[in-house]
């Protein structure tokens, strides 16, 4: 997690972009990859008949195909 604090938008910028920084050099150093956020799409390929199986059930569960398999995702 970064952690930064300013009294006015300058003090702000630079104190995440020092937070920043430093984060990035602890990766550097221990070899570790930077966290990258995600942003919650996702591509999946599948089947024709999965993707139809998929839909019919989550019409039936009276869910998008999208809320369904966020859902399933989520139970497993």
């Amino acid at each position: 997690m970064i952690h930064f604090q300013g009294s006015n938008s300058e003090e702000l910028v630079q104190s995440f972009r020092g937070s920043i920084d430093e984060y990035l050099a602890y990766c550097e150093e221990t070899g570790k990859a930077p966290d990258k956020p995600f942003s919650g799409k996702m591509l999946i390929r599948a089947t024709p008949e999965i993707h139809r199986k998929a839909a019919m059930r989550a019409q039936a569960e009276g869910k998008s195909l999208s809320a369904w398999v966020a859902d399933t995702i989520k139970a497993a």
